[in-house]
């Protein structure tokens, strides 16, 4: 019997560059594949996430997507939601509104738009979030898990969750983020007390620096795995959202920096539409540019 074969593309997100992303591997054609099957596979590419593309459920939606980390299956990430989308439609995929998709995945519907006046690049809509702000009682032990003196505590650290949970904490500068050395052990300690995978601390630039603010992703355990991420879109649409609601915008769209220490080059841009601009959505838009690196075929079992 010859071997089932289907179509694959390996990307790199939030990025034009070949490897200075966030990899993400895409398989097509998945729907007679089971979630044993996916998660078998999604092991053996050993990416942070694999994604599998099947025939929506409903006529809404452009397309269908199940996401897996090599330990469990997510219901929203960034990086895969535009990775994915960007594979589809460079495969010949036609979206049903000229410059918009609708993905349906584990949150429900994801909407994705292109960006004007960009090098092919497409948003996301950040899914709702709870957000949840950390017990003062538990200040000094963030503190100590990041061995930093730098946390900026007017921004209330937060856990957010918008399908993928996130501990989100401001510190003084880029610099200060940038130089974080955390502990291990503690930050596992303080993000399972809050049920996050991880924390995302975030630093502003200054005015004339290279984006907005420098984040970085440091994961703890659970379905994301431990070490640190290179570019996250679901820790940068917790973190967009959590700016709106701490009132602490700075400014209508803003820039980040993902992934420096890790010699990534990640670019994430951010978008706020005006909820009282006629026609407006008042959504928050997460943005940025895929490359293909492999195209071709997976063989299945």
């Amino acid at each position: 019997m010859p071997a089932h074969t289907v179509r694959f593309k390996q990307v790199d997100v939030f990025t034009s560059v070949p490897f200075k992303g966030n990899p993400l591997a895409v398989v097509f054609d998945a729907d007679t594949l089971d979630t044993t099957q996916m998660q078998a596979i999604a092991r053996w590419t050993n990416l942070s996430e694999t994604t599998f593309l099947l025939k929506p459920t409903d006529p809404a939606a452009d397309y269908r997507v199940r996401i897996f980390t090599t330990r469990g299956e997510l219901p929203f990430a960034g990086h895969p939601t535009l990775g994915t989308a960007h594979a589809l439609l460079e495969s010949g995929y036609q979206p049903r509104q000229a410059g918009k998709l609708v993905q349906q995945c584990g949150v429900g519907f994801v909407e994705l738009k292109a960006l004007p006046e960009s090098d092919g690049a497409w948003a996301f809509a950040a899914p709702p979030a709870r957000i949840t702000p950390l017990a003062e009682d538990r200040y000094a032990a963030l503190a100590t898990a990041l061995r930093s003196d730098a946390i900026d505590f007017r921004a209330t650290p937060c856990a957010v969750d918008n399908g993928a949970p996130w501990l989100v904490v401001r510190v003084d500068s880029a610099r200060e983020c940038l130089a974080l050395e955390p502990d291990a052990a503690a930050l596992a300690d303080i993000v399972h007390s809050v049920d996050t995978h991880g924390v995302a601390v975030y630093g502003p630039h200054d005015a004339d620096g290279p984006a907005t603010f420098e984040v970085r992703c440091l994961m703890a355990g659970g379905s994301f795995g431990i070490g640190e991420d290179p570019v996250t879109g679901s820790a940068n649409a917790a973190l967009a959202v959590l700016l709106t609601d701490q009132q602490r915008r700075p400014g209508a769209h803003y820039s980040a920096r993902q992934g420096t220490v890790l010699g990534r080059a990640g670019q994430v841009s951010v978008h706020y539409d005006d909820a009282r601009a006629e026609g407006s959505s008042g959504k928050t838009w997460i943005g940025g540019t895929t490359v293909t690196i492999v195209d071709g075929t997976f063989r299945l079992p």
